[in-house]
């Protein structure tokens, strides 16, 4: 089949026959595209509940892939914080099924009137949402990106190239080969969902630097990819940012509540981007919160790097902080740790090293929670709950294309109105504009 074809071609094309393989693809997505942009909702729905069915089914095949990447990955000494990020298993694949199953659950946004309105003379107009047409994805790692991007995409009208990371070559295309097949079954073209070869970096320079071809390339993954994606692209994108996610304990913060939130921020999954990197403490709870603090974390195997009012606590588990420490995206079991003199200062570090992706306040004062929420910036605020609930699933969306940092068109978690643009529609009854 064509889109497995792509990623393990053992020619392994270089130069001007990567870029035109490149582009032929997207030009085949371009004609896919037709199919899920005329489909009904029903016959969305019912491709990705079969979807979901046979990652199920073939789930044993789609492991056996993914140990080959596993261990492959540890062979070449990756971290294991990035290895947990490639690693599937069947609670995993459990997880991209309930995905595409909630995805056909909810509400199709094509053809969904943004708002309308009837002029004065009669003229009726309406914005109506509509697909994008083909939707790049690079990204790195995590296969389970594979289902979610391929699921959302299609059930908003799209087609998708999918660009993944050589580390996640035989996952990728395992996970391709079944949804590919199974969008034939049901009457999609195979080019609906293609895998592009991942061996060669000039691959991503091809897929977003195809304007005309490709309508929209979305890049997930560390701080260097996305910057390249776009710094480098001429086809528009989406920027889904890195994670400097804060929790700050406000003087008024119930300990126990401060710590679950912290304990779950942190170490729920430290390899994803809305992990907690790092923590911030009033003074005036410093010396009560702190000491279990840094004894909850030690027991859970994080390093704290902090300031001289943490070092002066004192632990195991705790570093001095260097400058770097503020604006580092660890995604392993260490978080940066500071002692701040008030809530505005809180605000200013994170202002100031935020990333714009989550930050939480766990306080039981109303003003300093309608404060925090109201001044800082970021995509997502969290009050007294964990970083970890910024996620498409969590926020009722069955998965999402990425966590987009940025202000234009979608910020936060990206679901499936985000995958869509619109157009006007204009209802005359033979109406023309009369001269200036």
């Amino acid at each position: 089949m064509t889109t497995t074809a792509a990623s393990t071609d053992p020619a392994r094309l270089t130069g001007d026959d990567l870029r035109d393989q490149v582009r032929d693809a997207a030009r085949r997505s371009r004609r896919a595209a037709a199919g899920p942009a005329q489909a009904t909702r029903a016959d969305k729905d019912a491709l990705l509940h079969a979807m979901a069915d046979e990652l199920v089914s073939r789930s044993a095949e789609v492991l056996a892939a993914n140990e080959r990447d596993v261990a492959a990955a540890r062979e070449a000494g990756t971290p294991e914080a990035l290895v947990d990020r490639l690693r599937l298993d069947a609670d995993r694949i459990a997880g991209m099924a309930g995905g595409l199953r909630t995805v056909a659950g909810l509400p199709d946004p094509v053809g969904e009137v943004v708002r309308g309105d009837v002029l004065a003379n009669g003229l009726q107009l309406q914005q109506v949402r509509v697909p994008l047409g083909v939707v790049g994805i690079v990204y790195e790692g995590r296969p389970n990106v594979t289902a979610d991007a391929a699921g959302l995409a299609v059930k908003a009208g799209n087609a998708v190239l999918l660009r993944g990371s050589s580390s996640a070559e035989r996952s990728n295309t395992a996970l391709v080969a079944v949804l590919s097949e199974v969008a034939v079954a049901h009457g999609f073209a195979a080019d609906t969902i293609q895998l592009l070869p991942c061996h060669d970096r000039a691959t991503v320079q091809h897929l977003i630097t195809a304007r005309g071809l490709v309508d929209i390339v979305i890049p997930r993954g560390g701080a260097g990819l996305i910057s390249a994606v776009v710094e480098q692209a001429t086809v528009p994108t989406i920027e889904t940012g890195v994670g400097n996610c804060h929790v700050y304990v406000d003087a008024s913060a119930d300990v126990d509540t401060a710590l679950r939130i912290l304990l779950n921020s942190k170490t729920r999954r430290p390899s994803v981007c809305n992990s907690a990197e790092t923590v911030l403490v009033h003074r005036d709870i410093a010396a009560e919160f702190l000491p279990r603090a840094l004894a909850e974390l030690a027991s859970a195997g994080v390093t704290v790097h902090g300031d001289e009012s943490v070092q002066a606590v004192g632990g195991s588990n705790v570093v001095p902080a260097v400058d770097e420490d503020w604006d580092a995206e660890y995604l392993s079991l260490d978080i940066a740790a500071r002692v701040v003199e008030s809530l505005p200062a809180a605000i200013e570090h994170i202002r100031e090293h935020g990333s714009g992706h989550t930050e939480a306040i766990v306080t039981t004062d109303v003003r300093s929670s309608r404060r925090f929420a109201a001044q800082v910036d970021a995509a997502a605020v969290a009050v007294n709950a964990s970083t970890a609930f910024t996620d498409g699933a969590e926020f009722g969306m069955g998965a999402e294309i990425g966590i987009s940092t940025q202000k234009l068109h979608a910020r936060g978690p990206m679901g499936l109105p985000e995958l869509t643009s619109t157009k006007w529609l204009t209802f005359g009854d033979g109406h023309v504009r009369p001269g200036s």
